[in-house]
């Protein structure tokens, strides 16, 4: 475990926290991990959550993206109080995401958050064509990272709102119907998934109804 300072911390939007710390010496990690995180104060040290890092591997910073839950008077609640200068207590590295080729990423909520890291490598080195995104959220006030994601990946950047209608989305939720109207499963190569459990047990099932198979398959479910 390190215990890092915070240098930045501010809200993305209503809910989303962005927090840049240092990064300890020779840390390593792989776009798409995640780590453990606590805050450095006493009643909240042994208080462990998984995050992922949202900035490039050789960036000077440690970045992440935390969607936070006031209501749930817990951990996020409070990473939302702090300030630059706070601490906070990282593990090491891990995670199950890695990008394996092009495909489609499909991302519930915060979810999209181990994609942050590969799209940005993926458009650092030119490669991200081939690559398309469907990220589903409640409202459009939901969706995190819009302009940098629609500058990246374009018209390959399609939203869907389940809570909210609104003529430049598609509404209602990554089902069967909107991932074959969207998608060619026979031609992408490989599908990543990450979301809410819910999220992500429909669209496995609504995947190898397609036809797509376990091998194609890239996922990791958030807590």
């Amino acid at each position: 475990m390190s215990t890092v300072k915070i240098k930045e911390i501010h809200f993305i939007n209503h809910d989303v926290l962005h927090i840049a710390t240092e990064k300890p010496e020779n840390f390593s990690f792989e776009p798409g991990q995640a780590t453990e995180v606590a805050i450095n104060k006493p009643d909240w040290k042994d208080e462990k959550r998984p995050f992922t890092f949202t900035s490039l591997p050789e960036n000077e910073n440690l970045e992440f993206t935390i969607k936070t839950y006031p209501e749930h008077d817990g951990v996020t609640e409070q990473l939302g109080k702090l300030t630059p200068g706070d601490e906070l207590i990282i593990g090491d590295s891990w995670g199950a995401i890695n990008y394996e080729g092009p495909g489609v990423f499909l991302a519930g909520g915060a979810g999209i958050t181990p994609f942050l890291s590969i799209f940005k490598k993926l458009d650092k080195e030119q490669k991200l064509a081939g690559n398309k995104l469907i990220f589903g959220n409640k409202k459009k006030e939901d969706i995190i990272y819009a302009a940098e994601l629609e500058k990246m990946l374009g018209d390959d950047f399609i939203n869907i709102l389940s809570d909210e209608e609104d003529s430049r989305y598609a509404s209602g939720y990554i089902d069967k119907e909107f991932i074959k109207k969207h998608i060619n499963t026979t031609t992408l190569k490989k599908f990543y998934v990450c979301g809410p459990p819910p999220m992500m047990d429909a669209v496995l099932e609504d995947l190898k109804a397609l036809g797509v198979t376990e091998d194609r398959i890239v996922m990791e479910a958030m807590e």
